[in-house]
């Protein structure tokens, strides 16, 4: 992408009505815009960010079986109230229709997900299945004050798991929790993400959260080194030991909660009425899970510890460019250099290398490198009066204080392997 064809543009300052870091920078770095509090538009390099983000989460869902299909966002009162949630649910924006019906704008899927499946499940051969999407969710939250990591409309990625039996729900919950930490091993958050227990409710004992740790986060939980698992607050006064391995001793961290896991056993299935027929001809309720990921949180959290004093600092496989490929020249060579810096730019198109060329002229090389740090792409190269004299570019990498020069008829080769 050329970067003079960006319609956004940077910005110097922060922007005074945020206090969180993930929207400051994300905001002065032209990826993404405030219309609300907790309300964004995800501007050009921002959405390429949020569809890499959807991508892997896609890629691990599907495989261990999930099926992706799209929902909708309006969903009427009837179903709500099947499950009592009209009422309790106090996140739920509501509204009414030019047909006096009342509707309620999706915070979860449970009231829609379960009706649907009920049409097309009847026998044990029919299960299990894994339908889950990703889509926007709404959530009347009281404060909106996190950037994007807490918003009132936010993408979600939510799963619904359908079986015979509870233990073919506890057998999928465990490749589940395992798809999860692929996921976020490859979103540049493995290290330091947990799995968490958290309360569950009359049909499990656990809920089980993914936080990760970052000082802006809301959450405060409990780590046990010793087997890489941790507690929530909540119910750490009633859990002196880890679940795990035994361990007493904890590490206290703040933490964001990026995804969550639950076993739901009958608790949609039967108000719906969803049941199957077994191998014995008896009717039996569907026993279900849930496991959702936010997106757009992700996306939040990885600028929240991903950063430095200049600016952002993405991990590779989310990056909204891998390359970020900068002209500098003077006046009187700006012509020969330009076209220099233009087929190294069609080479690495050619080749599938993400690239953004900041081909302006009217930009001076401070600027050009301020942008290029604040956008904050994993890979900077230079083409330059000096590096030309050399037949060479600049590289250097966004986690690096360090450059060297690569002959620029290599450097597309370098480029493909790293």
């Amino acid at each position: 992408m050329l970067q003079s064809k960006l319609f956004t543009k940077t910005i110097k300052e922060a922007p005074k009505d945020e206090m969180s870091f993930n929207a400051q920078a994300l905001i002065r770095a032209g990826f993404i815009d405030k219309l609300a509090a907790g309300i964004y538009s995800f501007l050009p390099l921002g959405l390429r960010v949020l569809d890499k983000i959807s991508r892997v989460i896609r890629e691990e869902m599907d495989a261990i079986g999930g099926e992706e299909i799209l929902m909708p966002v309006l969903i009427p009162k009837e179903n709500w109230a099947k499950t009592g949630r009209w009422e309790t649910l106090d996140v739920l924006f509501k509204l009414k229709g030019e047909d006096e019906k009342e509707y309620a704008l999706g915070a979860t899927h449970e009231e829609v997900i379960t009706p649907l499946c009920r049409k097309f499940l009847f026998s044990y051969r029919d299960l299990p299945i894994m339908p889950y999407q990703i889509q926007i969710k709404f959530r009347n939250e009281l404060r909106a004050k996190a950037g994007i990591m807490r918003g009132r409309e936010f993408l979600m990625k939510d799963m619904y798991s359908f079986h015979a039996d509870q233990a073919d729900l506890d057998r999928f919950y465990e490749v589940a929790k395992q798809a999860y930490f692929k996921i976020f091993e490859r979103l540049g958050l493995g290290g330091i993400t947990y799995l968490t227990y958290a309360s569950g409710s009359s049909f499990s004992k656990y809920s089980h959260e993914f936080q990760t740790i970052c000082a802006a986060g809301e959450d405060t939980i409990f780590i046990c080194d010793n087997c890489r698992m941790a507690v929530n607050k909540e119910i750490i006064k009633d859990q002196e030991q880890c679940p795990i391995c035994g361990n007493k001793k904890f590490r206290e961290e703040k933490a964001v909660e990026v995804g969550n896991i639950f076993k739901l056993a009958n608790k949609y299935s039967q108000p719906f009425g969803l049941e199957y027929v077994n191998d014995k001809g008896e009717k039996k309720e569907v026993a279900m899970g849930c496991y959702g990921i936010g997106p757009s949180r992700v996306m939040g959290t990885v600028v929240e510890i991903c950063h430095d004093e200049r600016g952002i600092v993405w991990p590779k496989e989310i990056a909204p460019f891998k390359v970020h490929l900068l002209l500098l020249s003077n006046k009187s060579s700006w012509e020969n250099n330009k076209k220099e810096a233009d087929k190294l730019y069609q080479k690495m198109r050619e080749q599938g290398i993400e690239v953004l060329y900041d081909e302006r002229e009217e930009k001076g090389a401070g600027e050009k490198f301020s942008e290029a740090d604040l956008i904050g792409c994993p890979i900077r190269i230079v083409v330059s009066d000096k590096t030309l004299a050399e037949g060479s570019a600049e590289v250097k990498k966004r986690n690096s204080a360090d450059s060297k020069l690569v002959k620029i008829d290599n450097l597309v080769k370098e480029l493909t392997q790293s």
